[in-house]
């Protein structure tokens, strides 16, 4: 296997910091990207290297890819990870908070493929990761803005592929159902935040109470969206979408077999 240079932001927690450890075992070169650069010191010391990178901030993007590139001469692959759910009722979410969704979720990814562009297109070769999530193909209540983050990574990523596969470049969507990290738990405070008093204040704790009882000995750990990565890297024709995890394969056949009306009461069934 082809040893390649690899950035993968988000790498402070949860699947981004996976993502960075096994990858450095597989005998890659990692650069590890995030804005709690503290939180990277552990694979720091086993040999990822460290980028300060806030994906909100143009300069920080620009610097972190012109240190790759002055280093290493070329990145092979971009694994856009960051990102976070801000959980809340579409009427309670203030649209600052919105706007700051979308800017992590959507934009920060689309400058970051942006920068890397030029350079795999010069050497007619990379693969761009889009960590997306089974939220990209049907939405809940509550998770409005998370879900249209999603959605719209997911559709970005379709017509980049489309645009780049005449220069040799991979785009591959992974939606990661439940994975055990620290996401749900920071989701339902976010919810009950935004929307545990007014009007929506039963859906919202009995919504949170779901986000926080999925976290049991049923979620698998972040290995199985890593397999996937590695699958999306070393194959020579990787598919352009993969899944795993809590209820993902379930969940995106229901979302293709149910209609509207009927998926919205499976969803509801499971807020009690």
């Amino acid at each position: 296997m082809k040893k390649k240079v690899i950035l993968v932001t988000g790498a402070s927690a949860g699947m981004g910091k996976a993502f960075a450890e096994e990858l450095l075992k597989d005998g890659h070169t990692v650069y590890g990207a995030a804005r709690r650069v503290e939180k990277m010191e552990d694979i720091g010391k086993l040999g990822v290297k460290i980028l300060a990178m806030d994906v909100t901030n143009e300069a920080e993007m620009i610097d972190g890819i012109e240190t790759i590139i002055k280093t290493e001469g070329r990145i092979d692959v971009l694994i856009n990870n960051a990102g976070f759910g801000s959980y809340g009722a579409i009427e309670d979410v203030p649209l600052s908070d919105a706007r700051y969704q979308l800017e992590v979720n959507v934009f920060g990814a689309a400058r970051l493929i942006q920068l890397v562009l030029p350079y795999m297109r010069e050497r007619r070769t990379g693969t761009i990761i889009n960590i997306s999530s089974i939220g990209g193909k049907f939405a809940a209540p509550l998770g409005g803005w998370y879900h249209s983050s999603k959605f719209a990574l997911e559709a970005m990523s379709d017509s980049l592929r489309n645009e780049v596969k005449q220069f040799g470049i991979n785009v591959v969507v992974i939606e990661p159902g439940g994975i055990k990290s620290e996401w749900s738990g920071i989701a339902a405070d976010n919810l009950l935040k935004v929307s545990a008093r007014g009007a929506y204040a039963s859906l919202a704790n009995k919504f949170a109470n779901m986000l926080t009882q999925t976290v049991d000995a049923k979620i698998p750990g972040p290995m199985v969206i890593v397999n996937l990565v590695r699958k999306a890297i070393t194959s020579k024709k990787p598919k352009t979408r993969y899944h795993g995890g809590y209820m993902a394969s379930l969940l995106l056949f229901l979302r293709k077999l149910l209609s509207d009306r009927a998926f919205d009461g499976l969803i509801s069934s499971q807020m009690k």
